[in-house]
């Protein structure tokens, strides 16, 4: 297998000077070289580069050709972010942008020595015909000639065998659709799929004639809401798009109409995963190979753990790593894992076991501190183990001591979860406890705003009158009979109020904290209590809290203050906790933390747009690390009516490892259902508290980066002041040394932490992943939605410091990077301009293209700031299920569906071509959930669910299906209660009529489409995906 890359040029693996070769103003060179995932170019080679990357605009001038620039360094293996090894270059992965950027507008057309070009449409044809969905067969493979132009039409239930091409043929002609002229000045126009056709292939010339096209003359859509911003605006800089400005105007195409790419023939998220239930849905699961790939995680499966962790704690971008650097520079494939350590496993799956060694406590490597796992191997007898991560041989304690079997293995192993499970507990000694002294139960304190709006539009009283009935729920072990966490309470707006709870008190006692420049807690004693011995004080309290304040006047908040208030009173009782923060409003009051409005759009899609993502002072940063070091976890429920700075108040809830909730323009009638679900979840979450969690790994690679919503003071201990069932970390990983492929490479995570009972653990979770030098095999154990988990939060933390413009090329440059490399070292042999993608990632162009419409990237005014920043923050808190349903929604068909068997419909794509207008349609991404009438839907189905007549008689207002005695409404709430249950926030529910304009909102949610504001459809990225592969392997 050729694994040099290409001939005469640099080897593949060396990344290519500028973002895939093109200079930033697409005209002059790059004043310094922007570099890709894996660090910079070895000065060494001197070969001209022959593929040039040109992500933006394809109708520019040609990338200059030459060797790269004198002043790069050589791949720094010491560097922890694989980049320049000097210190006055640290370049990351998402690199600084060159000093300017040259207009899209002036540059003259590209001239191209070549032929004049075929039709758009014989183009696009070839390219599709040719497209192949590869089944990893060898690349020794001999060349098979292109198919006839019929081309026949794939199945996608599974990777064709490696002698047969996949032919993808297009469908019948169509004209292409319209396209508005939504497109700012500032990202360059969508390109029509007339235009879009033309140059797919890297060798083949541009159309002369497509530079005077013009655009449709069509009226630009309503503003969107803000409150629904999440597939919505386009990408700029990524799409395959026109250059120069381009009025509006009936389409002017030279030659015949090109046909529509019939989207049946590429690759479909459903299928893929449908085929993955067909084939593991309801199985048992067992982790004793090493290795192996696991189910997606749409598949419902059983785990049992026997020797590797869950996939429900652990997924891999990868689950065979290149053993060299230099393998995995070529590949360009993210190594990672996502962890989430305190995931939550079905009723049937056996929960963790707690190990107890008394004072001894765990058995730990002298050396690299990893803890007693299944990859210690014992030796001598049983006397000693030689550590699976760092070679090294230790003593076995005395009262661990156990014979060895006839294999070598302890007779005890199945009988010790530390030495046959991939997951386990153990209990841990006052070494690991603060002060050394073992912890208090942790506490919740509860912080209402009680100022003018909260209280007027009822929002205090629902609070307190749930809070009466949910502290019965407050978590607590399984063992327990009752919950060991205590409770307190704080009222503000400019000023604080504490409540003595004390249980032998007749009434409740209210303190006030006027001096909120310096707050302090003024009552230790009977602040916080066990809710059972105080409930009828707290039930007082909760009743006279509405009534006490229902003539304020104060609309002024403070918001810093609180946090440090609820902080030092877990100070001052020695113990850890989380505050749960009601807050409506941007805090303006004088006090530390004031914040202004700063909600500019005109800064979107400049270089100053960064800015809008980072917080406005310091001190919410700096009370962040305070928590983190006090074990303060922040739940904040915000209820806005307008802008409140989410990049800045959302940043204490990121650091601490909380949750953040928002409510936008909250009425009691309507929003109220959704509110209380998410409190309810919430306040019974099972977590830990106070956590420090480790990632170490065998020798040959280490952990480099960690992405979560986390708070790091080195570069090893990810600190968390609270860690729950729903928040996941992604570690990457970069190799140090060659990996061994005997023994694999082996990661080991460790959490410690204190347990709702007030007990000090440490959970461990044991992974092994295969290592190969063969890229096939890498490329085999590849899993695309950990995949996106991982560029989506690496591109949502490079946002703070990079033009988004900088990063979407990034994302579309490795993209394309990844399939080049496989198609040239894995693929049989095949022509330049065939489009072949691995079996594991033939769904990542549609996911990356959904990531990069995602409101986070798409950088356009109608989404406002706080829409964007909270999803950037719900984001980086993910697991691989949230990202993969959050991307790329679940369209549902309801008509269609047996409403007396017990299974659910199966799954559309996510397009318009997939509603018909006799259907409903449920909609659900985990943050938002719509159901769709077609106009012509079924009288029987509309009167069964909404007890009205027909379509017509249908209010839109409300959110809460009704409860009617039909087996249509069951089975439809069933469904919505599923769904709802298997994600972390509650979706409210929007119902849509056809050709009405709420529809507008949702159609930005089916991702498969080109967006109403100029996103682009999944088919036209792949073309652009494809001409960038073409152009890397020509």
């Amino acid at each position: 297998m050729n694994q040099q890359g290409y001939v005469a040029t640099p080897p593949y693996s060396q990344s290519q000077p500028g973002m895939g070769g093109f200079s930033p103003g697409f005209g002059q060179p790059a004043s310094s070289p922007l570099y890709g995932h894996y660090g910079d170019i070895s000065p060494s080679s001197s070969a001209p580069q022959s593929a040039m990357l040109k992500t933006s605009v394809p109708l520019g001038p040609a990338a200059p050709m030459g060797s790269p620039p004198p002043s790069t360094h050589q791949f720094n293996q010491a560097n922890i972010q694989n980049g320049p090894s000097s210190t006055a270059q640290q370049s990351n992965r998402y690199p600084a942008p060159p000093p300017s950027y040259s207009s899209y507008y002036h540059h003259p057309q590209a001239s191209y020595p070549t032929s004049a070009p075929p039709s758009s449409t014989v183009q696009l044809i070839n390219q599709f015909s040719n497209m192949q969905v590869n089944s990893y067969g060898p690349n020794n493979a001999p060349a098979i000639p292109p198919p006839p132009s019929s081309g026949l039409q794939p199945s996608l239930q599974g990777p064709p065998p490696p002698s047969q091409q996949a032919a993808l043929s297009s469908g019948p002609p169509v004209s292409p659709p319209p396209v508005n002229n939504l497109n700012s000045h500032h990202s360059p126009p969508s390109l029509p799929p007339g235009a879009r056709q033309e140059g797919i292939p890297g060798s083949s010339p541009l159309n002369a004639n497509l530079q005077q096209q013009q655009l449709s003359d069509q009226p630009s859509g309503p503003g969107f809401p803000p409150q629904y911003g999440n597939f919505a605006p386009p990408m700029a800089g990524v799409q395959c798009s026109f250059q120069g400005g381009l009025p509006s105007g009936p389409a002017q195409l030279a030659g015949p109409q090109p046909k529509k790419l019939d989207p049946d023939i590429i690759p479909s998220p459903i299928q893929v995963i449908e085929n993955d239930k067909i084939a593991k849905g309801g199985q048992i699961y067992a982790t004793n190979i090493r290795g192996q790939v696991p189910p997606l995680v749409t598949t419902d499966c059983v785990i049992q753990d026997q020797g590797h962790a869950s996939p429900r704690y652990i997924r891999c971008t990868a689950y065979c790593f290149p053993s060299s650097a230099d393998v995995a520079k070529q590949a360009q494939i993210p190594l990672a894992a996502v962890i989430k350590p305190f995931a939550s496993v079905l009723p049937n799956e056996t929960p963790l076991y707690l190990v107890n060694h008394g004072e001894t406590g765990p058995i730990r490597c002298n050396r690299c501190k990893a803890y007693m796992c299944p990859f210690m191997q014992f030796i001598e007898g049983g006397r000693k183990y030689q550590c699976g991560f760092c070679n090294c041989v230790n003593d076995v304690p005395p009262f661990y001591f156990q014979h060895l079997d006839h294999i070598g293995r302890r007779i005890d192993h199945y009988e010790r979860p530390e030495l046959s499970l991939g997951s386990y507990e153990y209990v841990a000694t006052l070494d690991y406890c603060k002060n050394n002294k073992p912890p208090q139960p942790p506490a919740y304190i509860f912080m209402i705003d009680v100022s003018y709006s909260n209280i007027k539009n009822g929002l205090v009283k629902l609070i307190c009158e749930e809070l009466k009935t949910i502290l019965d729920r407050l978590p607590r072990e399984e063992e327990e009979e009752s919950s060991a966490i205590r409770v307190g309470f704080v009222t503000y707006n400019k000023v604080l109020h504490f409540f003595n709870v004390k249980s032998n008190l007749a009434q409740p006692q209210m303190m006030v904290v006027t001096d909120v420049s310096e707050v302090f807690v003024p009552l230790l004693d009977g602040f916080l209590v066990n809710f059972q011995e105080s409930r009828s004080v707290i039930n007082n309290l909760l009743d006279q809290i509405p009534e006490m304040f229902a003539d304020t006047n104060e609309n002024e908040t403070v918001f810093a203050p609180i946090i440090q208030a609820g902080m030092e009173a877990l100070k001052a009782a020695e113990c850890a906790g989380k505050l749960f923060i009601f807050h409506s409003s941007l805090p303006t009051a004088e006090a530390p933390g004031k914040l202004k409005n700063r909600d500019d759009r005109k800064l979107v899609n400049t270089e100053k747009e960064k800015t809008l993502f980072q917080p406005q002072t310091n001190i919410y940063e700096t009370l962040a690390k305070d928590c983190v070091a006090n074990g303060c976890s922040v739940d904040l429920f915000l209820f806005p009516s307008q802008y409140v700075d989410i990049a800045s108040m959302g940043l204490i809830t990121m650091h601490t490892g909380g949750t953040l909730y928002k409510y936008n323009n909250f009425q009691v009638h309507s929003d109220s259902h959704q509110f209380l679900n998410d409190l309810r979840k919430d306040i019974e979450k099972k977590l830990g508290f106070d956590a420090i969690m480790r990632v170490r790994t065998s020798t040959g690679f280490r952990a480099t980066d960690f992405l979560g919503a986390i708070y790091m003071n080195n570069t090893t201990d990810v600190e968390m002041a609270a860690v729950d069932c729903d928040k996941a970390v992604t570690v990457e990983f970069k190799h140090d040394d060659k990996l061994n492929e005997d023994s694999g490479a082996l990661i080991q995570c460790a959490v410690l932490y204190t347990s709702m009972s007030g007990q000090r653990r440490l959970r461990i979770h044991n992974l092994g992943l295969n290592c190969s030098s063969q890229l096939v095999d890498v490329y085999k154990s590849c899993e695309t939605d950990a995949l996106i988990n991982f560029f989506a939060k690496s591109a949502y933390k490079a946002i703070l410091s990079q033009p988004l413009k900088t990063v979407r090329e990034i994302l579309v440059n490795q993209t394309a990077r990844m399939l080049a490399c496989y198609k040239r070292n894995c693929a049989s042999p095949s022509a330049v301009s065939q489009l072949i993608l691995p079996d594991s990632m033939k769904v990542l162009p549609v996911y990356m293209n959904c990531l990069l419409k995602s409101c986070v990237l798409a950088g356009r005014p109608e989404i406002s700031t706080d829409e964007r920043a909270f999803h950037r923050q719900l984001v980086m808190a993910m697991d691989v299920a949230g990202t993969q349903l959050l991307f790329y929604p679940q369209l549902l068909p309801i008509h269609t569906m047996d409403f007396n068997a017990d299974v659910f419909p199966t799954a559309v794509r996510c397009s318009e071509d997939r509603l018909s207008e006799g259907g409903l349609f449920l909609l659900a991404n985990g943050i938002h959930m719509f159901l769709w009438l077609g106009v012509s839907a079924p009288p029987e189905l509309i009167q069964g669910i909404f007890n009205v007549p027909s379509f017509a008689h249908v209010s839109t207002e409300a959110t809460i299906l009704p409860e009617v005695e039909s087996p249509y409404s069951s089975k439809l709430r069933a469904m919505i209660d599923h769904l709802q249950s298997k994600s972390p926030h509650s979706m409210k529910i929007l119902i849509v009529k056809q050709r009405e304009q709420p529809e507008m909102v949702f159609k930005q949610f089916l991702v498969e489409d080109k967006s109403v504001y100029g996103g682009a459809s999944y088919a036209d990225f792949l073309c652009c995906v494809h001409k960038e592969i073409c152009q890397l392997l020509n």
